[in-house]
């Protein structure tokens, strides 16, 4: 990944930071990607310390006040998809999971730290859902490869099989490709917002030390850190409870997965991961 210069409206020093004590890194691997462009209104990064993590991801989720409507989700995106809106869902979708079978796979997560709410599964198109599907690569297994043309992410697991989720990916603009890797990865992470977002949307100055981790943080429940050659290329894996979000492009970059989803691939994915991201 071509990281972008620290001139380009980022904060110095803002690449390879302070990790903190709870987080895992990893060494070096050589890769190659571009990364699309970036304009000067977008927040590009978010400063690291500790678990605080980074880019896209506070264009890609909502601020406190989700739930109240005062900083709704889309009120920070710039050119955001619109929402998909409900479906109206029968008793049974495609692939041949029932509702039933979709509202236990995205039920609520009660034993959480911060117990997790139900998905309304009515919002996210069938396809989406996550399910196990035939897919030929010559990546090895534990692979997580991106398709932001088509809004998925797979976990390779062999013999011609991957599992296969449901994704929010970078908006036009921002999308890029190439390979990186898993640097570290962070759970309930702190977020703290960059200035330059703070300088636009005064509301958010509030977290200018550090949002703790939460349901109304922006990183969500589980990060995954994409690295290159060692340093951290601005790009995360989250976890999003907004059903809608998923088919649509509207990070600086990140890849978002609903929380159930993005807690399955967590929890099969150390770091030093290979993750290729495909072209759009």
């Amino acid at each position: 990944m071509k990281v972008p210069p620290q001139g380009a409206g980022l904060p110095t020093g803002a690449l390879g930071g302070n990790l903190g004590p709870n987080t895992f890194s990893a060494g070096a691997r050589r890769s190659t990607v571009s990364s699309g462009k970036q304009d000067k209104g977008s927040d590009p990064i978010m400063n690291t310390n500790g678990k605080n993590a980074g880019p896209g991801a506070a264009d890609a989720v909502a601020l406190p006040g989700r739930q109240s409507g005062l900083l709704s989700r889309r009120s920070f995106l710039a050119g955001s998809a619109a929402g998909l809106g409900a479906l109206g869902l029968a008793g049974c979708v495609s692939d041949g999971m029932s509702l039933a079978e979709a509202q236990k796979l995205y039920g609520p997560v009660p034993e959480e730290k911060f117990p997790i709410p139900a998905i309304d599964v009515s919002k996210v198109d069938p396809k989406y859902y996550r399910r196990t599907v035939r897919y030929e690569t010559k990546e090895e297994p534990g692979t997580i490869i991106v398709d932001p043309a088509n809004y998925y992410v797979y976990r390779v697991e062999g013999d011609g099989n991957a599992t296969r989720y449901g994704a929010n990916v970078g908006r036009d603009g921002f999308r890029w490709s190439g390979d990186a890797y898993v640097g570290r990865k962070g759970e309930w992470a702190t977020w703290t917002p960059p200035r330059e977002m703070i300088k636009r949307q005064p509301e958010a100055a509030k977290w200018a030390r550090g949002m703790p981790g939460g349901l109304e943080n922006p990183l969500g429940a589980r990060t995954l850190y994409l690295y290159q050659n060692g340093a951290y290329t601005l790009y995360t894996i989250y976890a999003s409870l907004d059903a809608e979000s998923i088919g649509n492009g509207i990070t600086s970059g990140c890849v978002g997965l609903l929380t159930q989803d993005m807690m399955h691939l967590y929890d099969r994915t150390p770091v030093k991961t290979k993750v290729v991201v495909l072209p759009a």
